[in-house]
């Protein structure tokens, strides 16, 4: 009999309770019992409803209260002595990691201090993990029994499920060496984490767990010898050493060139992705052995299409016809941790555009169709019923725009290069605007306070009319210019307060995307989005930003800068389209953005920002001819959309999380750039950028963390980069957008750094 598989499950609850009683819990006004009480009912909910959709593999241990990479760090003891240091509960210390924490005693004093660790992209997804950070003084032992404790909670409910875990070979691989141990391999730490692993491993065993799901997704990046050897090493460790069985699970590509790593490797089973990579079941299968199954990855667990049950049902049928049913195993291509939870809470899409989708609760329902059709049990009315969808998406009107499609090809390299070059426009934007040495400026978006969400809350309801919600808005455009203007920051925003979110905002006003209400996603710890869904051909109807951008300006002397999402962030932080190439979405996006850009220049605004966070994100796992060309189309797209403007229009984007590559960002041509910074430690990062020739500011502090950071912690981030980066081209800004933080922190950590701008301006004064 196929058996049918779950990777993972959303862990943020169908309406939003982790978020929640997490924020609560961080404000004083939940407890720690709160926590734990929600936790419970999430993880009892996700179990339930798997078990009673007919799945046979129901995982544990996918739940966490931030990012599952961080709960291994605190499981092995991986935490920086500056952590420790603290008299801090667990749960207090897994959270100050993640996000930082600063706290004062009564008379104001600071008796706990501390900045967040490094946030990266999982893969070439938009969700966020906490980098591990080991040094030479590490001590690895076991803090706890977390997945064990998930284990027994499913088995307390009756429920056998099969826990899960980051690999040990990922887990490294995926860490950095802390800034007192630059030169340690944190992969020469192996040895001393697999026993860690193995007693986690026999006390799951002797808590009945029969079988154990190991996550190596490092296996579809390119590997040395090396790294290959370690995945060897560990499996041929635990195979000696423990009893429970191990299906060992990679995802997001293929697995192919690390095959020779997998061969004859003692675990029970394996998965792979073959959603991301369907050409490589004829390969994966010759290297399962005759008593090894598969777990054949075939629902989406990145995307919100309605799965072709059919094509699906015959990639499967495939490996059962090489290894037999009783080895062949029906699952979702990764954990579902990247698709909202349920479909049934969206009641206002029409209904002609919600069949097209699938979310984690549906996806469920799927993986167990496909494996009750291998079944020979009688789903001929679901199947039927699944391709009329699929057949009705291909044909709908909704999804074709004949003019947007011509407008494409008329792309050429002469519409995506500025008039001249960049030396020759440096020359006239420094007489046009007339900056001081080191300027000072923000990514774009300030505090979006409560009073913020209620008004716009009550438009989108209809209890507030447009002139009331424009002279709401209006006002907080003027709160934000006024406070720029009083700590004197050199190019100021307009905070972005009629913004819902950076990707959202537009695309509810371009025509070809489609949105939820209660399609939320985890990106990192308490941080959800609502991803706008690309369903048709994209286009601009009308102007989206220049109203709020020309009022801005029109109440101050100072530059504001028009503020835009570029196009592959656009594409990378909806769900994109899966019938048509992502280069041609993103060349749609360029083509709608460019009037846009066009439309503000006009407007009078002379500095132009377009984001672009997710451009390191969208790059291919492996070195390549497909990464080549991505960067070649990604860098098209946003010239299409930036190239128009005048030499005297000063366009600007940003970028985090990114460890992006200079030749990538010199290739879009931006005048200036601003780039995530604060939380690296590595020097050899700045000296990548020594030889960009355009302007960049490496960001100078942490915005996710609940901090205030200081004048001195500023002068010391610049003095280091300064020894690296001329100072005639650094701008200073912070590592991202506000909008997340209270002001109390905003204003105080502004003011700080415009303060240490100055004093760097003095100091530098022969270079002005």
């Amino acid at each position: 009999m196929v058996k049918s598989a779950v990777l993972g499950f959303p862990r943020i609850g169908p309406n939003r309770e982790l978020k929640k009683v997490t924020e609560a819990y961080w404000k004083g006004n939940a407890t720690h019992d709160d926590l734990i009480a929600t936790s419970k009912e999430i993880k009892k909910n996700n179990w339930l409803l798997q078990q009673q959709q007919g799945i046979d593999i129901i995982p544990s241990n996918d739940f966490s209260f931030y990012d599952q990479v961080l709960d291994l760090s605190y499981l092995f003891n991986v935490i920086p002595k500056r952590y420790s240091e603290y008299d801090l509960a667990p749960i207090d210390t897994v959270f100050a990691m993640g996000r930082g924490l600063q706290q004062n005693d009564d008379q104001g004093n600071k008796v706990v201090d501390v900045t967040a660790l490094e946030m990266v992209k999982w893969f070439d997804s938009n969700y966020h993990y906490v980098r591990p950070t080991f040094s030479k003084n590490t001590n690895l032992k076991l803090n706890g029994s977390k997945p064990v404790d998930d284990y027994l909670e499913a088995k307390a409910l009756g429920i056998q499920t099969r826990p899960v875990l980051l690999g040990p070979v990922s887990f490294l691989y995926l860490g950095k060496a802390d800034k007192d141990s630059l030169d340690l391999d944190p992969l020469s730490l192996l040895s001393e984490i697999l026993p860690l692993y193995n007693e986690i491993f026999n006390q799951l065993y002797k808590a009945g767990a029969t079988e154990i799901q190991v996550d190596e997704p490092i296996l579809v990046l390119d590997l040395t010898e090396k790294e290959r050897n370690a995945i060897v090493e560990a499996y041929n460790y635990f195979h000696k050493n423990s009893q429970v069985n191990i299906t060992l699970a990679t995802y997001f590509g293929t697995v192919v060139p690390n095959l020779s790593a997998l061969k004859d490797l003692p675990v029970a089973g394996f998965h792979f992705d073959f959603v991301r990579a369907p050409d490589q079941l004829d390969d994966v299968l010759s290297i399962i052995s005759d008593k090894q199954t598969l777990s054949v990855g075939v629902v989406d667990g990145r995307n919100i299409w309605k799965n072709d049950l059919a094509k699906s049902t015959a990639i499967v049928e495939k490996a059962v016809s090489k290894l037999g049913s009783d080895r062949v195993i029906v699952a979702t291509s990764s954990s579902l941790l990247h698709t909202p939870v349920d479909l049934a809470n969206e009641t206002k899409l029409s209904d002609e555009v919600r069949d097209f989708f699938s979310f984690a609760t549906q996806k469920v329902n799927e993986v167990s169709l496909i494996a009750n059709k291998l079944n020979g049990k009688n789903v001929t009315k679901e199947f039927e019923a699944n391709a009329a969808s699929i057949k009705a998406r291909k044909s709908s009107s909704i999804t074709n725009d004949a003019k947007v499609q011509e407008r494409v090809k008329s792309i050429n390299e002469k519409l995506a290069q500025r008039t001249s070059p960049f030396v020759e426009r440096e020359k006239i934007q420094k007489d046009v605007f007339k900056l001081p040495l080191f300027p000072t400026t923000t990514i774009g978006s300030f505090p979006q306070t409560k009073d913020i969400r209620i008004n716009r809350n009550k438009f989108v309801k209809g209890t507030l009319s447009s002139e009331e919600y424009e002279k709401f808005i209006q006002s907080e455009i003027e709160k934000v210019i006024r406070f720029q203007e009083e700590i004197d920051l050199d190019v100021l925003v307009h905070g972005e307060p009629e913004r819902n979110d950076m990707v959202q905002y537009f695309g509810e006003q371009l025509k070809g995307y489609a949105f939820t209400t209660n399609g939320w996603v985890q990106s990192y710890g308490s941080r959800y989005v609502r991803p706008p869904i690309i369903v048709g051909d994209l286009s601009r109807p009308k102007a989206m930003s220049v109203k709020e951008s020309v009022y801005a300006q029109s109440i101050t002397k100072k530059h504001v800068k028009g503020m835009l999402t570029g196009p592959i962030t656009c594409l990378r932080w909806s769900f994109p389209r899966d019938d048509v190439d992502q280069q041609t979405q993103a060349l749609q996006l360029g083509l709608a953005l460019r009037d846009e850009v066009l439309d503000l220049e006009a407007a009078g605004i002379k500095i132009i920002q377009v984001d672009e966070p997710a451009l390191r994100e969208g790059l291919p796992l492996r070195a390549g001819p497909e990464r080549s060309a991505y960067m070649d189309w990604a860098a098209l797209a946003f010239r299409v959309a930036t190239a128009g403007v005048q030499d005297k229009t000063q366009i600007h984007s940003h970028f985090c999380y990114s460890d992006l590559d200079p030749n990538h960002i010199k290739a879009l041509d931006a005048d200036v750039v601003s780039i995530e910074f604060s939380k690296k430690d590595d020097p050899n990062y700045i000296a990548e950028f020594k030889d960009y020739p355009n302007h960049i500011g490496l960001g100078l502090y942490d915005i996710h963390s609940p901090r205030v950071a200081s004048k001195d912690e500023f002068t010391t981030k610049v003095e280091t980069i300064l020894d690296t980066y001329p100072a005639k081209r650094f701008w200073v800004n912070p590592d991202c957008g506000l909008k997340t933080r209270d002001w109390y922190e905003t204003k105080l950590s502004l003011a700080n750094m415009v303060e240490a701008a100055k004093a760097f301006r003095t100091k530098y004064a022969d270079q002005a």
